[in-house]
């Protein structure tokens, strides 16, 4: 079974709800929303994901 982990970071922090989750997928990391997890999620090599958090913080898509 896989273990998600959420984020302390999403959304201002887990009041407002808005988080994502991660988890160890062995070959990969998974990305998925905590509020529709039956959706499913996106693998993503950890070279993608360390580029997409980049990317996001020099677009200042952080608040």
């Amino acid at each position: 079974m896989t273990e998600w982990r959420k984020s302390s970071y999403s959304g201002g922090g887990s009041s407002s709800g808005d988080c994502v989750e991660l988890a160890d997928l062995t070959s990969a990391v998974g990305l998925r929303d905590s509020k529709a997890p039956e959706v499913g999620h996106l693998s993503l090599s950890r070279e993608s994901l360390t580029n997409l958090v980049e990317h996001i913080k020099t677009e200042g898509l952080v608040e």
